[in-house]
This record gives C-alpha cells, sequence and structure tokens, in this order.
C-alpha cells in the first residue's frame, strides 16, 4: 500500500511538473508573441512618422520655392540680398517654432552655392562633389526629399526653381536629425541615426562623430548611457530579426534609405522599460508616435495620395496652406505670389478648393 502510495505521489509530482513546464513554456511563447508584436507595430509606426517628416519638409520647402523676391535675387545674381532673405527666414523659425536647425541655400543650375541662410563665406563653391544625390534632379529636375548624404548626414528637400520655363537655379532646405530625436525622447523613445562609414569620406562636418559597429552616429544627441549597453547585445540576432528584445529592453533596427531608396544606414529604436510597459499597455489603441504629428502634418500626409487636391499642382496649394502659418510681414510677398497664382483658375477649380477646405474642417472637427 505504502508503494502504491509513493507511485502515486510521483505521477502526481511528474503530472504538475510537466503542467508547470507547459504554463512556463507557453506564457514564454505569449510574451515573444507580444514583443514580436509590439516590434512590428512600433515599426510601422516608427516609418510613418518618417514619412511624416519628409511630408512636412517638402511641403515647406516648395511653397518657399515660389518665393518671387528669392527668385529676383537668383536671376540677378544678388547672392547678398539671397542671403539676406534665407538668414531672415530661418531666424524667424528659429525664435517662433519649435524648428531650430533649419537651413536653407540656393544653388545654381550646376550645382554652385548661390547663397546659404548661415553665411555667405561658401557662395560660388561647387556642391556637387560631394552630393552623389544631386545627379537625380539633373536627370528629371523633379522636387525631392529624403535623409540624404554630404557634408552632414540631414533630411533635405530639394526643388528646382524656374521663371516661367527657364530654369534658374535650385532652392534646398536643410533640417538636422537630432530635432527628429528630440521629439521621440520626449515620448521615451530613444534613437541612434546611423550612416554607414563609407560615406565618411564625403561628410567632413562628421569626421569626430561616434561610432558604432559600422556606423557612425549622426545624432549628436543620443542618449550615451544606452551606447553602452548596446555594446553588449546580440546585433547578430537584431540585424537577423529585426528587432530583439534583453531586459525589458526592445531594440529595432530599421534601414535607413535616401532620396533614390538606396540604403545609406540603419534606424536604431529604442524602448526602455518604463517606455515599454507603457507602450505594451496601449498600442493596440494609442499610437505613441502618432502624437508627434502636428495639425499641418497630419493634413500633408492624409493627401499624399493625391498631393495636389483640388490644386492644379503641389507648389499651388503648398504655397496657400503656408500663409496662415506666417506672421503678416512675412506674408506680403507671397500674397502677391498667391493671389497672381489663383487669377488663373477657372471658377469651377476655385469652388473645388473651397469645398475641399470646408470638407477638411468638419472633419477635423468631429474627430475631436
Amino acid at each position: 500500500m505504502k508503494h502504491i502510495s509513493n507511485l502515486y505521489l510521483f505521477i502526481t509530482f511528474i503530472i504538475l511538473l510537466l503542467l508547470s513546464s507547459s504554463i512556463l513554456f507557453f506564457a514564454k511563447e505569449s510574451q515573444k508573441d507580444k514583443i514580436q508584436e509590439l516590434s512590428h507595430f512600433l515599426a510601422e509606426e516608427f516609418r510613418e512618422s518618417l514619412a511624416y517628416e519628409n511630408a512636412n519638409l517638402l511641403s515647406f520647402s516648395l511653397a518657399l520655392s515660389e518665393n518671387g523676391a528669392l527668385k529676383n535675387a537668383l536671376i540677378s545674381e544678388n547672392e547678398q540680398q539671397a542671403y539676406e532673405i534665407l538668414s531672415e527666414i530661418t531666424k524667424r523659425f528659429k525664435e517662433y517654432t519649435h524648428i531650430k536647425t533649419l537651413r536653407i541655400q540656393l544653388l545654381d543650375n550646376e550645382f554652385f552655392i548661390f547663397a546659404q541662410s548661415w553665411g555667405n563665406s561658401s557662395a560660388g563653391l561647387p556642391l556637387w562633389w560631394f552630393r552623389d544625390d544631386l545627379e537625380q534632379l539633373i536627370r528629371n529636375r523633379k522636387p525631392k526629399v529624403g535623409m540624404e548624404t554630404g557634408r552632414r548626414l540631414t533630411f533635405k528637400a530639394t526643388i528646382p526653381m524656374s521663371n516661367g520655363k527657364k530654369n534658374i537655379g535650385y532652392l534646398e532646405v536643410i533640417k538636422f536629425v537630432d530635432e527628429f530625436t528630440e521629439k521621440l525622447h520626449q515620448e521615451g523613445i530613444e534613437l541612434f541615426t546611423l550612416m554607414k562609414k563609407k560615406y565618411l569620406k564625403q561628410a567632413s562636418l562628421m569626421q569626430d562623430f561616434s561610432q558604432l559597429k559600422e556606423y557612425v552616429i549622426a545624432n549628436k544627441n543620443y542618449n550615451v548611457k544606452l551606447r553602452d549597453r548596446i555594446e553588449f547585445i546580440d546585433w547578430s540576432e537584431l540585424e537577423t530579426e529585426g528587432y530583439y528584445y534583453e531586459d525589458n529592453y526592445l531594440y529595432l533596427l530599421e534601414p535607413m534609405y535616401n532620396g533614390e531608396q538606396e540604403e545609406i544606414g540603419k534606424y536604431l529604436v529604442i524602448l526602455p522599460p518604463e517606455s515599454l510597459k507603457r507602450y505594451q499597455n496601449h498600442y493596440q489603441n494609442i499610437s505613441t508616435l502618432t502624437r508627434l504629428r502636428d495639425d499641418d502634418v497630419y493634413k500633408v500626409v492624409q493627401s499624399w495620395e493625391n498631393p495636389s487636391g483640388s490644386y492644379r499642382n503641389i507648389k499651388d496649394k503648398a504655397l496657400i496652406e503656408l500663409l496662415p502659418k506666417l506672421r503678416d510681414e512675412d506674408k506680403k510677398t507671397l500674397k502677391e505670389d498667391a493671389k497672381k497664382m489663383l487669377q488663373q483658375y477657372n471658377k469651377d477649380e476655385l469652388i473645388d478648393i473651397i469645398l475641399e477646405s470646408k470638407h477638411k474642417e468638419l472633419k477635423r472637427g468631429e474627430i475631436e
């Protein structure tokens, strides 16, 4: 009888052990599935946020490229006037918006620097020798935007400028990735913008930047404490899977493409434990990164598939949408340009524009 009792105890122990192992196994698998699902969601949100960043920059650049005073300075070859206009524009943006690193430059048709908002000492120097991406503009003269290499890795929007049918040069608006990094940091998300080392040859302003693995860290305001932690993670698994989870830290590795869809580096996105917990609790219903969008960016991206809407082209639309955001003294020249532009539209086209604007106002009211 004692033998049978011991046998029952043994069998019971084995069953409990198997049950415990099964529970632990499925719990682990469930946690793994949740992390994988979360990583996919975060990756999509990050890509979307990049698209908003580019769309916002492109919209602003397209409108600015129609500035009559800038065109006149370029046509009359008045470098000093162009410099004064550009520097005043960036000064106002730094003073009245969150954008503190905005830089603008004008290029002639041969990609020599005509004027720069941050100084005029480089006027007349060639830009093409360290900017391979400019060849795309020679081939099609279409506006382009994206992360581009050069003397420094930055967001760049380059817009062909014309006077009637005559090509007169290019306008380029530059934005440092540090501001995008700071937006993410405010939401508890850390970013390392990693440029491939081979581009250091032309990146003269990045020679002393910190390096990680086979990359150069392009954003100076990265989290230094996380920099040391990254050295000890399984980088091979991160590259293979696209994500890596350890000690309640979630790491994502996203490809970085330039305007021609060439991979020039990686984005390393990190959710620390406190952010990960918050994200796990809310990610199905709340997009943390979506809160980075302002109304202007949202409108641009919402109509990305048909960017010009009821306007004849995207430049006309961007010009009209930029006007309400400017101070009165800044509107004068652009108002004249907008008036001349709208005079070319017929009655039906103007009615469509008004109806489209009213529809967006009503839709925004319903969402709020």
